[in-house]
């Protein structure tokens, strides 16, 4: 994720609070300073920041908390709220007209920020919360835009409304409105054009379809990748059109992720979405209090458990804890869990959302070779037969020689993965007993919940 250094670095900081007994002005203004400077190679804006760390230490250095019995906690926890008021204290949803009328809502911003996909994105959670989204192609410039919108519109199940290339981008918004009245479409999402930087054209243009139309709410998408600049574009887009929202995007990528702690604080305009991966249904709501709760390092269960909800399937993971209990695990179960964790977004994902864990130097799980690791596997458990996959005790050495070949894989990868499957199958059967359930004498071990 976007904050694993900052994450890291802040963790560090808070380790040497937590260890000292009672702390002193001098210990607090160190840690602040430490905390200023992981901030500013975070890409957080330099105003921001100096705010950020004068709010935090008028309040950390009070009496109530240097006297406290835990003040190093006491500081943590000013640290977690001021970070949440950075980014905008509530969640704030994209406004709706009430009843049945259409809301037009206009995207923005410019040309490599992520811009079609993520309307595609959100046409397709509102077309979950039950409305009847329009995607309308007004990117007239850029060639594969239209095809781009078209092609993620039918996988959303979403309709394209496009005028060619050649009718300007407000008589198409206009032609949108009417299409969007007779098939009872009651939300209305324009794709606008980007461009390299922001220029006067851009912006005359984006001002002459809301002439045409009544845009109820202009979001702004930004790429997080771009640090800095992506806050100067809100800024300069909120001056020249006025933006409700922004929508950052890569902030799942490799990027210091700054732009989404300074864009609240400096525009004024709540985020309201991030982008945590390139799948259509990786578009994530967005929580200042769980956000700033991944940053510090303390996981982020509220959003995994959601996530869970929506990509896996209730009926099958209630069977696999069943077969899980009663030791019954099979090589067919194995696949059906492995495609799971890939709706989930990958193994790094939840564990980048598991309290302890995120920021931490983890090897990455779902690098090139685990990826090529998880595909051999899978190729070596479709070699079998399907009595194979459900009873794994059959698999005698001309089975597993068959199965290599038809993998193309070596019989001592096919022998590395059954003895791996049954090592995992020993530590299931020990688990109720560890856990103190029905055929263990006394629990050894507690669930943390």
């Amino acid at each position: 994720m976007a904050f694993d250094s900052l994450t890291e670095k802040l963790q560090n900081v808070f380790k040497n609070l937590r260890s000292k007994g009672r702390l002193t002005e001098e210990d607090v203004k160190t840690a602040l300073k430490e905390v200023k400077m992981a901030l500013l190679e975070a890409d957080v804006n330099f105003k921001v920041v100096k705010n950020f760390i004068k709010n935090v230490q008028e309040r950390a250095v009070g009496q109530d908390v240097m006297n406290g019995l835990n003040p190093g906690q006491m500081v943590i926890k000013i640290v977690n709220e001021e970070l949440v008021a950075l980014m905008g204290s509530e969640t704030t949803e994209i406004t709706l007209q009430p009843g049945s009328a259409t809301t037009v809502i206009m995207m923005a911003g410019l040309q490599g920020a992520g811009k079609t996909t993520t309307t595609a994105k959100l046409a397709g959670k509102f077309k979950l919360k039950g409305k009847k989204p329009l995607l309308v192609a007004c990117d007239v410039y850029r060639p594969a835009a239209i095809k781009q919108l078209q092609i993620n519109g039918e996988k959303q199940g979403v309709e394209v409304f496009s005028m060619g290339d050649k009718a300007k981008p407000a008589d198409i918004a206009k032609a949108a409105m009417e299409h969007a009245a007779k098939n009872h479409n009651n939300l209305v999402i324009l794709d606008t054009a980007g461009r390299l930087h922001i220029d006067e054209d851009m912006m005359a243009e984006l001002q002459e379809i809301k002439e045409a139309v009544n845009v109820h709410q202009t979001i702004l998408v930004v790429d997080a990748m771009t640090g800095q600049d992506a806050v100067n574009v809100a800024s300069s887009f909120n001056e020249k059109i006025g933006i409700d929202g922004v929508i950052v995007t890569k902030l799942d990528g490799d990027t210091r992720g700054g732009a989404a702690l300074s864009i609240k604080a400096v525009t004024g305009c709540p985020i309201l979405y991030v982008g945590m991966g390139e799948k259509l249904s990786d578009l994530e709501q967005f929580y200042p209090d769980r956000m700033a709760s991944r940053i510090l390092g303390m996981g982020d269960v509220l959003t995994l458990i959601e996530k869970a909800g929506a990509e896996l399937d209730e009926e099958k993971a209630r069977q696999m804890t069943q077969k899980l209990k009663k030791a019954q695990f099979d090589f067919e179960d194995y696949l059906e869990s492995m495609s799971q964790m890939k709706k989930m977004g990958g193994l790094s994902s939840i564990m980048g959302m598991m309290p302890g864990i995120g920021g931490k130097k983890m090897p990455d799980l779902d690098s090139e070779e685990n990826e090529k690791k998880m595909a051999q596997m899978e190729a070596m458990i479709y070699s079998m037969t399907p009595e194979e996959r459900r009873n794994p005790d059959l698999l005698n050495p001309s089975r597993k020689h068959r199965i290599a070949k038809g993998a193309g894989v070596d019989i001592a990868e096919v022998n590395r993965m059954v003895k791996q499957f049954n090592e995992m199958r020993k530590m299931m059967k020990k688990l109720p007993g560890l856990m103190g359930g029905k055929g263990g004498k006394k629990g050894r071990f507690k669930l943390p919940f």
